[in-house]
């Protein structure tokens, strides 16, 4: 297995209705793991997944791992994106933060597990395998494993889904991101199809029911949205809310488009480290508004109460 590690740290049914859905030739695409083991599970496992890059996959998974390890969890991470390896290189770029500050930021015990160099015929359970040895190693000591997928459909990221128990599909608030999830009419937003990142979606749910008779619990993230009211805003809510019923996901806020979220990255901190002795950086308005919004996330994904609403500027 490839791995890397960083060090310890301190649903709903009928995407598609009974049938199915009509996927066409896009189903040729997905893979089926009927034959993976049940694994002796002690972890939640959360899988950040999107097809699309620029989604902030990375950035949410970055902070919800730091926000559990502040909770007093343990937290375990894979990152099946070898390719771009966003959530790896924040977590060297943390380490290197710490041994530079002397900070004992919380971290994650990491694993990184790269595609199969193999021929195609056998790549697919090279991969399957190795995901799962990873994952194995990681279920029966933690309390949470959290799971950065690639912005692409591949082998590791199908089976990753596979695996989830909660499932979060951060998309920018726009109908082109709305096109991840499915084929929408422009003039009624009326649902025409499924998209293949749903699709897959679905499959991967059947295979988890077939495993183990678990099933996916599905929370899409609506990132940058608009603190305007706007018509672009209007029809997102109005399609969402209707894909969100037919297709069996829960919607909760995401992040805002906050420029501290790119800059965190190369200090591998987070807009909840902050705080720390030793880091100079004054707390803003728009840092205070966007740790509300890493504490609302936590909430919806189940693991802390609900954050107090903090007074801010309707500028922000």
């Amino acid at each position: 297995m490839t791995s890397d590690s960083l060090g310890d740290s301190t649903g709903r049914t009928g995407l598609f209705g009974a049938a199915g859905p009509d996927l066409g030739p896009e189903s040729a695409r997905a893979v089926n793991f009927d034959t993976a083991p049940a694994m002796q599970q002690r972890a939640r496992i959360i899988v950040l997944g999107n097809e699309k890059g620029g989604s902030g996959k990375s950035t949410v998974a970055m902070h919800l791992v730091v926000g559990l390890l502040r909770e007093g969890l343990k937290v375990g991470t894979i990152d099946v994106d070898s390719r771009q390896a966003t959530l790896t290189r924040y977590l060297e770029n943390r380490a290197q933060t710490m041994e530079r500050l002397k900070l004992p930021l919380p971290l994650p015990d990491h694993r990184l597990v790269a595609r199969s160099k193999l021929a195609p015929s056998e790549a697919v359970a090279d991969e399957t395998q190795r995901f799962e040895a990873a994952l194995g190693e990681l279920v029966s000591n933690h309390d949470v494993v959290v799971v950065d997928t690639p912005g692409s459909d591949q082998t590791l990221s199908r089976v990753a889904h596979s695996y989830a128990d909660t499932l979060v599909t951060p998309m920018n608030d726009s109908f082109v991101d709305l096109d991840l999830i499915a084929k929408v009419e422009p003039v009624t937003l009326k649902i025409i199809c499924p998209s293949a990142y749903s699709a897959m979606v679905w499959d991967q749910k059947k295979v988890r029911a077939k495993r183990d008779g678990s099933s996916i619990d599905w929370l899409v993230l609506r990132n940058r949205v608009a603190s305007v009211e706007a018509r672009n805003k209007k029809n997102m809510t109005q399609a969402l809310e209707a894909l969100s019923k037919r297709f069996g996901f829960r919607q909760a806020a995401g992040l805002g488009d906050r420029v501290v979220f790119r800059e965190l990255f190369l200090s591998g901190l987070t807009l909840l480290d902050l705080r720390e002795r030793g880091i100079v950086t004054p707390l803003t308005m728009s840092h205070i508004a966007g740790r509300q919004e890493i504490r609302a996330i936590l909430h919806a994904v189940g693991v802390r109460e609900a954050p107090e609403p903090a007074a801010m500027p309707t500028a922000l």
